[in-house]
């Protein structure tokens, strides 16, 4: 089961920091973290959907190092 974002701004509450802390922590822009959960529809790309893996609110890779070319998937 995924979290809401309600969930995870609870579970900032109850560990005593800010999404923005957390942000820096995990080395996110504390604005796109903001964003993020803000949204009402989950991120599918790019440092966004890597956030909302991060935070557990989505399933996925949040590595940014993955290297997929064009003709793999076409092979």
């Amino acid at each position: 089961m995924y979290r809401t974002a309600a969930e995870v701004i609870k579970e900032f509450g109850l560990r005593g920091i800010s999404a923005a802390e957390w942000a820096r922590r995990n080395g996110f822009s504390p604005t796109m973290v903001y964003q993020v959960l803000r949204s009402p529809n989950i991120p599918n790309r790019g440092q966004s959907h890597r956030i909302a893996v991060a935070l557990g609110m989505k399933e996925g890779h949040a590595d940014h190092d993955f290297d997929l070319k064009i003709t793999q998937m076409t092979e």
